[in-house]
């Protein structure tokens, strides 16, 4: 390390001075050299001492500028191209955090243990460097600088919501372009600050923005290094950037260097988020506010003690390790990576045989790849610098003329221009070297020439693009109150001077998207003002429409044709929903009144329509009583009601007061207690919208599809849905209410204790595969138990007089009702029902045909008795000749519950169903032959099988008879009640005054 001089660190936050400090300290001497981290940075503070001791004694060195007067005393440089042993007084490094930085870290590190002035050396930067300095520079003096204004934390604002004098920092180009167009429509225009651009491009741009021509300022992080503007308010629209090799978050330290730029001197300052960018957690914005950050651990070292005896010599040293436990070796850089790249050239090795032009080898790689090519380009281009150069050589004029040439020109877009510009910076960073070029002041021009051209036009697009001077003239317009011209047209399209600015949608007007912001707000103020007599003509029109043109959505909303002019919201009673109109303010009172009043006609007569069952037994004053409460719960379940949920209610109606529900279409099944009329698709939607509203739902489920028996359950639909939409979840699917009414009706014949199958009217009805059947029924509370068993065939050769051909659709749909041990119990002469086919009953069939459906249940007993009786021997030699095939069968036996209440009240022990309680149960359903169960002198639906045994197997006997060997004995569900007086009115009354009259 060099060392005498003053070494003082001088670290603090932005804002404090550091740069001013050491511009004095600096001045007070006879020479001295700056180092900065950007040539924008190093152009600025290189006008500001020019301005005080003028241009014959400053000099500027960057990477691709070079101004150095005969007597220059202040040498303003780039770190990277500071000129080493220059034996100033004072010497001064900006920004020396950057040691850790992974890219260019090792540059900073090497001033930071190399670098002294003869009298005073300063190391500017951030509080976090004061470890790593005085664990390498143990003489050093640390002095600390408090930040001269306050620095707070604003949180997310939208870009529209920005204040004025704003820098909104993006980290990528496509970023800080789509916002400055932002800006351009909702504020005017911004001005652009990228890092890449030419310094001339730069201060055009901040002159904009300085000058008050703009409000505000779209950058990248290289306003973070010391660029002194009057920023109020700094906004992040991202918090990552990528780092050249990854995306990456940023650190706090890097984020309070940037949002630092907020607030200069002495007034205050703030920053926040925008855009897509999530706000700041609240350690990080206290710790920016504070300027508290982790300490540095470790700083980025590059070994500087190189051997240029070969390539491979050179490549070790620059690979070798640290010694200091506070550094760490920087990662392979630009440079190392072309050298890397040019060592497997074999014509470029043949070339470095001595340390000359090894060392001239390295002095080319290190040419900066401005251009952002790939790797390969970027060599074969100093590979061809290095051959021209070799052996004393220069490069050609000719050769670099036409270089340039294909640069100078100034058409093109945006982007086309930057790309020239980059290009350019290279042949300009050629043309600095000493002994590169025959004639370099000559070059210098051109290239300085060619790069200001292409600035100039650069700043001419950028302002074209940014800047919107017609929105300027606007929000200046507005400011001054002035009128705008605006006319509307037949199709509501509306335009103000000229321009389109958006459409009238209903009675609300819709923007055009691209007027957005002050713009959208000018543009907005006066579109209104000439869409006042627009609005009374459609609400007039509106008020007369018929309702055909109104309609309802399923969430709720209202449409006047395609336009959407209200939302319906929840009111006093579920019945009469309120509505809320889209009209907007402008439009005035009277508009909205007439449209409110308007919509609330159509939606009061549309329940009036749809709810007409419900509004009658509603109004109906002769309901008293219990008839009067349970009306009242009909109407505030909407129609619908889940059994269970009113047990006690309906186990309290007397006869008088059934009839007079019933009256008014209540049906009272064993699961749910309806209106048939209410579960049509049309109340079905309406009463789901009214049931959301009631029930303060976000989000209104949607109803099923119309003319489904099932449908999947929907997952994670509200409590209640299924019921409000018609249906009874069961298992994996939905039941229609009227369709599991009538497979309870079925299911009450069977034996639920002992077990039976499902029949062919249970599937066919349902609509379901036997095994979604037997989720359905595990789902009402049965269990249901898989098995195999061989399946029964029809015998080729039975008499053709044996049976009358089988009906195809029942033999290709009923499964197999008895086994052949049941068919022999019930091989006996039994009655045949009314409601069976005579000629079928006495024709006696094999034991393979299907059974009859339902609604013959007694006459197919007879002939599957007749069946066992007449068996032929050849079906069991058939059977002997071939395999048995077999088939999957369930059999389904109550399991003691029943989802949500009183999923199976109709069921009783064996098939002894008492009738009375099948009333109570089954309410007014009616037989499958249209006969009330139990009429034709008690006898059910058990199969026809007499006396003890059902078939199932189990004891007992028909619904409504006693079982022989049962003597006097009688089976109920429940103690028998108080008798009630038979409803004339009721269908079923002449049966149950038979079965009375037969006791």
């Amino acid at each position: 390390m060099a060392g005498a001089s003053r070494v003082v660190a001088v670290l603090g936050p932005t804002n404090t001075g550091k740069t001013h400090y050491a511009i004095e300290r600096m001045l007070g001497y006879r020479t001295g050299i700056m180092g900065f981290p950007l040539r924008l940075l190093a152009r600025e503070v290189y006008d500001k001492i020019v301005a005080i001791r003028g241009p014959s004694v400053v000099a500027l060195v960057t990477g691709e500028e070079r101004i150095v007067p005969p007597r220059a005393k202040y040498w303003i440089c780039t770190v990277e191209a500071m000129p080493p042993g220059m034996g100033c007084d004072f010497l001064a490094i900006d920004e020396i955090q950057l040691c850790a930085d992974p890219e260019r870290g090792h540059v900073f590190t090497e001033r930071l243990l190399k670098s002294r002035g003869t009298n005073e050396t300063l190391f500017l930067g951030a509080d976090t460097m004061r470890g790593p300095i005085r664990a390498l520079v143990p003489e050093v003096e640390f002095l600390r600088r408090e930040r001269m204004s306050e620095l707070v934390y604003g949180g997310s604002k939208k870009i529209s919501r920005m204040p004025p004098r704003t820098a909104i920092v993006g980290f990528s180009v496509d970023n800080v372009y789509a916002i400055a167009e932002l800006l351009k429509r909702q504020k005017g225009g911004a001005a652009v600050v990228m890092g890449a651009l030419s310094p001339r491009t730069r201060n055009a741009q901040v002159a904009l923005y300085q000058n008050g021509e703009v409000d505000y300022l779209v950058a990248t992080d290289a306003i973070g290094m010391g660029l002194n503007l009057d920023i109020d308010h700094v906004a992040f629209s991202a918090t990552s950037k990528f780092d050249g090799r990854r995306m990456r978050p940023l650190a706090p330290n890097e984020l309070a260097q940037i949002a630092g730029r907020a607030g200069r001197g002495m007034s205050h300052g703030s920053f926040g988020v925008t855009g897509d960018a999530l706000p700041l957690d609240d350690e990080v914005a206290e710790a920016i506010m504070e300027h508290r950050f982790a300490p540095l651990k470790k700083l980025n070292w590059r070994s500087s003690e190189l051997q240029f005896g070969t390539v491979e010599a050179l490549i070790r040293s620059l690979e070798s390790n640290p010694e200091n436990e506070v550094l760490m070796r920087a990662r392979e850089a630009d440079d190392l990576s072309a050298l890397k790249f040019l060592s497997r050239d074999s014509g470029i090795i043949s070339r470095t045989t001595n340390a000359q032009s090894v060392r001239l080898l390295w002095d080319v790689c290190r040419i900066p790849d401005f251009r952002g090519i790939s790797h390969g380009e970027h060599a074969s281009l100093i590979g061809n610098i290095f051959e021209y150069l070799h052996g004393g050589g220069v490069v050609p004029d000719d050769w670099l003329a036409r270089q340039i040439k294909r640069i100078d020109r100034t058409d093109g877009d945006i982007d086309t221009l930057s790309k020239r510009l980059a290009f350019i910076r290279t042949w300009t960073y050629v043309s600095q070297r000493k002994n590169w070029l025959r004639d370099e002041s000559h070059w210098r021009g051109v290239t300085r020439a060619v790069e200001d051209r292409l600035s100039d036009a650069l700043h001419e697009r950028l302002t074209q693009r940014f800047v919107d001077r017609r929105t300027s003239v606007l929000l200046r317009r507005l400011k001054q109150k002035e009128a705008l011209l605006a006319e509307v047209n037949d199709k509501g399209e509306v335009t103000v001077e000229g321009e389109f600015v958006g459409r009238l949608d209903g009675f609300r007007f819709t923007p055009d998207k691209s007027a957005q912001g002050a713009e959208a707000k000018t543009l907005k103020s006066a579109s209104l003002q000439a869409l006042a007599p627009q609005f009374h003509l459609r609400a007039d029109r509106f008020y007369n429409a018929p309702d055909t043109e109104i309609d309802f959505t399923e969430q709720g909303g209202l449409m006047w044709g395609d336009a959407a002019v209200g939302k319906l919201v929840a009111g006093a009673d579920p019945l009469a929903p309120q509505v809320e109109v889209f009209v907007d303010d402008a439009a005035g009172a009277d508009v909205a009144q007439k449209v409110e009043r308007r919509l609330q006609h159509f939606i009061s007569r549309k329940v009036q329509a749809l709810f007409e069952p419900l509004i009658n037994l509603q109004k109906d004053e002769e309901l008293t009583g219990l008839a009067r409460g349970f009306a009242f719960r009909m109407v505030e379940g909407l129609g619908l009601l889940q059994r269970h949920s009113v047990m006690q209610e309906v186990k309290d109606l007397d006869q008088d007061a059934r009839g007079a529900l019933r009256k008014h279409g209540i049906r009272f099944g064993q699961f749910t207690i309806f209106m048939p009329l209410l579960l049509k698709p049309a109340p079905t939607r309406l009463r789901l919208v009214l049931w959301s509203l009631a029930n303060g739902l976000q989000e209104f489920p949607e109803a099923p599809p119309p003319g489904l028996v099932t449908v999947p359950a929907a997952k994670g639909a509200p409590q209640g849905y299924d019921t409000m939409s018609g249906y009874r979840e069961a298992g994996e699917r939905m039941i229609r209410i009227d369709m599991l009414e009538r497979l309870a009706d079925m299911l009450r014949s069977e034996d639920s204790r002992g077990g039976f199958e499902a029949k062919a009217d249970m599937l066919s009805i349902t609509g379901m595969t036997l095994e979604q059947f037997a989720d359905l029924m595990q789902g009402l509370g049965y269990r249901a138990e898989k098995s195999e068993r061989a399946k029964v065939k029809a015998a080729a050769d039975a008499p053709k007089d044996a049976a009358p051909a089988a009906d195809p659709t029942a033999e290709s749909t009923a499964e197999v009702a008895e086994t052949p041990a049941e068919a022999e119990q019930a091989a006996v002469e039994v009655p045949v029902a009314e409601s069976a086919d005579a000629d079928t009953a006495e024709a006696p069939v094999a034991v393979e045909e299907a059974p009859v459906a339902e609604g013959n249940a007694d006459a197919s007993a007879e002939v599957q008795a007749d069946a066992e009786i007449a068996k032929p021997e050849v079906a069991s030699e058939a059977a002997e000749e071939a395999p048995a095939e077999m088939e999957v069968f369930y059999t389904f036996a109550w399991g003691g519950r029943a989802r949500q209440g009183g999923g199976n009240r109709g069921q009783r022990r064996g098939n002894g169903q008492n009738q009375g309680q099948a009333q109570d149960a089954g309410g007014d359903q009616a037989r499958g032959d249209g006969k009330p169960r139990g009429a034709k002198g008690g006898q059910g639906r058990s199969g026809g099988k007499p006396g003890g045994r059902s078939g199932g197997g189990k004891p007992g006997g028909k619904r409504g008879e006693r079982p022989a060997q049962q003597g006097g004995k009688t089976y109920s569900a429940r103690p028998p009640k108080k008798e009630k007086q038979i409803d004339p009115d009721n269908p079923f009354a002449a049966a149950l005054m038979g079965l009375k009259q037969g006791d």
